[in-house]
């Protein structure tokens, strides 16, 4: 992968503008990386750029330009081609837009918006971290509770309230950063997220030993790097409507303490993937969504018809 796969970049018709640092720190790795591509016919897939506030009527324009001025999108109809958005693409009349939404791989972020997303397909961005790679957990810690959410990680509930009156849990009140959010994260066994919430600590609480426990009422589909990572080795998954008293069941019963420890490792060696370099480096974010976009290069290309 590294040495021979090839990106085409389409020229955005306008200078590009993103609603998430993430969907930025991503196009700007690609851009400066060797995967790119200024032969389009050596390509393996084509990149479409567009800023996150340009309409849908000039989405499905621009996919209408592409589709004239350049014979790749006809061959696969769009198959060969992914682009950022992390408000994700609805479901249009436009042929364009059809085939983008239908055909092509959106790179979304996590979580991705409600029916705007195509498992197996598409393909979720990690979260940036809030923590220096540089921090580190404290040694020969010692649990002080069983689980800990940080600020916003899980929306107003009854839930919520079962956990802020459970002296066994952590509940931020505010934002947390540096040495106190390590210190958080490593005194606590469980770290809880709510899909839908604010989830972008995830990959930080892999890092630091928390085992993440995700509560969603639905199935799993839309994680980061689901094609990486086995996530069910590495978190535990609950509903919300067992208030905290069937949580603690699930988890008691779940993770016994060696199985815990077996989980974190795991957890710890899977973080590095959830790292987002200035300069990307083997394993860490960047290279595991193009590892990704790999696996998808292989798409059926039609040839170009010939008109008379």
């Amino acid at each position: 992968m590294l040495i021979s796969f090839k990106i085409y970049i389409y020229t955005p018709p306008n200078a590009l503008s993103f609603s998430s640092p993430t969907e930025s720190n991503f196009f700007t790795c690609l851009q400066s990386s060797p995967f790119v591509t200024q032969n389009p016919e050596e390509a393996h897939l084509y990149f479409v750029p567009f800023s996150s506030n340009l309409s849908s009527r000039s989405v499905g324009r621009l996919i209408r330009e592409l589709r004239m001025e350049f014979p790749y999108w006809d061959r696969t109809l769009g198959a060969d081609h992914f682009y950022v958005s992390c408000a994700g693409l609805g479901y249009e009349s436009d042929r364009n837009l059809v085939e983008l939404k239908k055909n092509s791989v959106q790179i979304s972020c996590f979580p991705a918006p409600e029916g705007r997303f195509v498992p197996h397909k598409d393909i979720i961005l990690p979260p940036l971290a809030n923590i220096a790679r540089a921090s580190h957990a404290p040694g020969n810690r010692t649990a002080k509770y069983l689980g800990f959410v940080r600020y916003n990680g899980i929306k107003e509930s009854n839930l919520v309230n079962e956990l802020r009156s459970d002296p066994d849990f952590l509940i931020e009140s505010e934002p947390s950063n540096g040495t106190t959010l390590v210190g958080r994260l490593a005194s606590s066994v469980f770290c809880l997220f709510e899909h839908g919430a604010d989830v972008s600590g995830i990959g930080e609480a892999l890092r630091f030993g928390c085992l993440p426990v995700v509560v969603m009422d639905r199935p799993m589909q839309d994680l980061p790097l689901m094609d990486v990572i086995r996530w069910q080795k590495i978190a535990i998954f609950v509903g919300s409507r067992g208030g905290v008293k069937e949580m603690k069941r699930v988890l008691e019963s779940t993770c016994k303490e060696e199985e815990c420890a077996w989980r974190k490792r795991l957890g710890v060696v899977a973080s590095q993937h959830f790292v987002w370099n200035d300069t990307p480096q083997p394993y860490d974010s960047f290279h595991m969504v193009m590892y990704q976009l790999w696996l998808r290069r292989h798409t059926i290309r039609y040839a170009r018809r010939e008109y008379a």
